[in-house]
């Protein structure tokens, strides 16, 4: 009885371990995802942002932002919750996968032009920005400039922070392939409040950094 014990206690914890194993190989491959798609989204700056909610106070439009990238995500994830009626089983992992990038583009952008908004963005090429702004979206903070390829070099102890991240999102995605209309539902739910946590989380960083250096008025 104690051999079977051990040895089923011992399989367990080798399924576990597996388990870990694949979910972080699909967060690395989901954040080679992002990171590739990153660098082409388009940012809008200040000044545009100010020109296209005129008589709003920098909070209000910072609000608007995280309203808006709220309400894309859930109908992200409503979509794919409708899919879920149709006979395309096979297709529902490719689904999720894309769901989940998709998402977190969206989430990526707003965190980034937060950071505009503020006055506080990120400074240099394209990739070595929206790399610094995927790096915020994971870490829930106010950007910094790093040097992106060594940071999230294969191993590093951030790329496997990032990559747990997404693959514990993609998971929850999961949630929009529910039964008949109630994937839907409860995709476009989480979104919804995964996207205003993410973006408030930024957002509180992004005023106290502000606040505390005043690199913003």
């Amino acid at each position: 009885m104690i051999r079977q014990v051990k040895s089923t206690a011992l399989n367990v914890r080798g399924d576990k371990s597996v388990a870990r194993q694949a979910m972080l190989l699909t967060g690395q491959k989901l954040l080679d995802e992002v990171l590739a798609v990153a660098p082409k989204l388009p940012v809008r700056s200040q000044e545009t942002l100010r020109e296209q909610y005129p008589g709003r106070t920098t909070d209000e439009i910072a609000a608007l932002l995280i309203r808006t990238a709220s309400r894309a995500t859930a109908a992200t994830g409503a979509t794919v919750g409708v899919w879920a009626v149709l006979p395309f089983i096979p297709a529902f992992p490719v689904e999720v996968a894309a769901e989940t990038v998709a998402v977190v583009a969206i989430e990526v952008k707003l965190v980034a032009e937060l950071h505009e908004l503020y006055g506080v963005g990120v400074p240099g090429t394209s990739v070595s920005r929206m790399t610094a702004y995927v790096v915020a979206w994971g870490e829930r903070r106010s950007a910094v400039l790093v040097p992106g390829g060594f940071v999230l070099a294969i191993g590093s102890p951030l790329r496997k922070r990032l990559s747990r991240r997404l693959a514990a999102r993609t998971g929850r995605s999961a949630l929009s392939l529910g039964p008949l209309l109630s994937g839907a539902a409860a995709g476009a739910l989480f979104n919804r409040r995964e996207t205003r946590r993410v973006g408030q989380a930024v957002l509180d960083d992004i005023q106290a950094r502000s606040s505390a250096t005043g690199e913003w008025d």
